[in-house]
């Protein structure tokens, strides 16, 4: 399947150069000259990823990556920035708004090729991968369904975010912090007790029937998905 890329960025020529490249690289291109038009193309239809320039007539590509990180529909798009502005305070700034990554004009096109397939290979794993399991706990990425020892799971929007992290994630202890920044965003502002109350509603779906708790907590440090395989 064809990825496509949305170009955010007000410089024709470099806009023309982005284009030769991507298509030569088999992708589908969209273009958006200001920030506005750029976040009404992605709220049409999300793109695979978003090549974002910082600097933007009408709404900066920082405003832009804070709203697409905001919305539901487009918090997981892959985000790169583009900017002039090469100083770590806003490279910092840049990756804390939810970019991906960031590359400082000029930059090598083949180098943000490469970047590009990285990223593209992360947010789309291979089919080998629809499935995650730990345990006795499965679940289906394409079917949203979650089951414990064969037994189907409810699970809210966020408890099955929750759990897909805890499943990606499992062995490793995760801090509140760190659990915020992964399912919430970086850029939702929710207090970390927040985690504290949909780690109880998940346990209490994971747990119906008695069975042993998966998720440790882990004083003074967070929680880990801890369980047998099998």
């Amino acid at each position: 399947m064809t990825s496509q890329i949305l170009i955010v960025e007000d410089e024709p020529a470099l806009v023309a150069m982005l284009r030769y490249n991507l298509e030569k690289e088999g992708y589908q291109v969209e273009e958006a000259a200001d920030g506005e038009e750029g976040l009404l193309k992605v709220e049409e239809a999300a793109p695979d990823l978003i090549l974002l320039d910082w600097m933007l007539p009408r709404l900066s590509g920082i405003e832009v990556c804070r709203r697409i990180r905001r919305r539901p529909e487009t918090r997981d798009v892959p985000v790169i920035m583009l900017t002039a502005r090469g100083e770590e305070a806003d490279r910092v700034r840049g990756l804390d708004t939810g970019a991906d990554d960031y590359v400082t004009k000029p930059f090598s096109p083949s180098e943000l090729m490469a970047r590009i397939r990285a990223l593209l290979r992360r947010a789309r794993p291979s089919s080998a991968h629809e499935t995650l399991n730990c345990g006795d706990l499965v679940m289906d990425l394409a079917a949203h369904k979650v089951w414990r020892s064969g037994r189907s799971l409810k699970l809210g929007p966020t408890e099955f975010r929750l759990l897909r992290y805890f499943l990606e994630h499992a062995g490793r202890v995760l801090s509140r912090e760190h659990l915020l920044d992964a399912v919430w965003g970086r850029d939702i502002y929710v207090e970390e007790r927040t985690v504290d109350v949909h780690i109880r509603r998940l346990r209490k779906a994971l747990n119906i029937d008695g069975e042993p708790d998966p998720i440790r907590t882990v004083r003074s440090a967070g929680y880990s998905l801890e369980m047998a395989d099998g």
